[in-house]
């Protein structure tokens, strides 16, 4: 069943609830080349009341993980390219116990210390309050070969033009799932304690990184059953658009997804007035929700205001890392003073 949150009154003008509508205009043909025109209504920049709050910003007193890297992991599931990732083990990880797993596609985009998401000052923040579970987090950036470069680029290109990013991420196959449970998986288990439960690993990302964590826990969800996706780019650049279609067609699959959007995103409007709903990012999210709340999925959803990217994603990362992992175990014991007090390095409990 679909859940609504509140996160604020200073945001709340941007939630559209369970009664949203999305309403395609006429499809039309996209002509041969031409690129969707980025059509804006009037007034501010819709990406502007997006501003990060505490959750998300280093706090006094709370203990700092450590992000480590950066690794390098080779490909079998695509030939001649290697995985760049970094790991983030929070202060309270104890190698005795079982830790959660938590990757995000994309990593340097996620763990930028600067950028929209930053995502170690999240998960530093939700561990020490018991908000979230305990967990590793594993930044990996798309493959690429030796002669290519690392992203992003010196223009702030996540690596679209110059890795092989379009076939990992926007591909339905199960490559890039392959390469998540065949290849990262075994290296972070070597080095790590983490639990084998599937319930207890998330996948999550933007754009395209979003729906290549959709997709490897809809075709592995033996492996990942908790999906973060901020802008998630499940339209036509590779048949993403059909996922509606396969989720109320396939038996339901054991996964719990949190979904992000805009109304403000790529719409797929062109400068001669036609219009491609295959291509129309909100359009193809709000597909997927209703789809997804169809068939019975444990599914949240906020639409905003933004363009594409991570404004208002990064916003709300820490409310969609809570509901996601919510349920992780909890003491009602009134004499337990750890569950009471603040998770501290080395008091770790799960």
């Amino acid at each position: 069943m679909a859940r609504a949150f509140g996160y604020g009154l200073a945001i709340l003008f941007i939630w559209a609830g369970a009664e949203s509508r999305a309403q395609a205009p006429p499809q039309g043909q996209r002509p041969q080349g031409q690129r969707p025109a980025q059509a804006m209504p009037p007034g501010p920049n819709p990406d502007g009341q997006y501003r990060l709050g505490p959750d998300s910003l280093p706090q006094e007193g709370v203990p700092k993980g450590e992000v480590k890297g950066p690794f390098k992991i080779d490909s079998q599931a695509y030939p001649g390219t290697f995985h760049t990732y970094w790991v983030y083990v929070p202060a309270q990880y104890d190698p005795a116990t079982p830790a959660s797993l938590m990757i995000f596609n994309d990593g340097q985009a996620f763990k930028g210390p600067e950028g929209d998401a930053r995502a170690p000052n999240v998960m530093d923040n939700l561990i020490y309050r018991h908000e979230i579970p305990v967990m590793i987090g594993v930044f990996i950036n798309p493959g690429h070969t030796p002669e290519q470069p690392e992203p992003p680029s010196a223009g702030g290109d996540w690596g679209d033009r110059t890795t092989n990013r379009p076939t990992e991420y926007n591909s339905l196959d199960d490559r890039y799932a392959r390469v998540m449970v065949d290849e990262l998986l075994p290296v972070v288990y070597k080095e790590y304690n983490i639990s084998k439960d599937p319930e207890r690993h998330g996948i999550g990302g933007a754009s395209s990184g979003a729906i290549a964590a959709f997709t490897v826990a809809w075709q592995r969800p033996d492996h990942f059953r908790k999906v973060l996706s901020i802008v998630g780019s499940f339209t036509n650049l590779r048949g993403g658009h059909v996922y509606p279609e396969l989720v109320r067609k396939s038996p339901k699959k054991p996964i719990r997804v949190f979904l992000q959007d805009g109304r403000n995103d790529n719409r797929a409007l062109f400068a001669d007035g036609r219009y491609d709903e295959t291509r129309d990012w909100f359009y193809q999210n709000v597909r997927l929700m209703r789809a997804l709340t169809e068939k019975g999925y444990d599914v949240n959803y906020a639409w905003g205001m933004n363009k594409h990217g991570q404004k208002m994603g990064g916003v709300i990362l820490p409310e969609m890392m809570r509901w996601l992992w919510r349920d992780q175990p909890v003491s009602t014991d009134p004499h337990d003073m750890v569950e009471r007090g603040f998770r501290e390095p080395g008091k770790a409990k799960e």
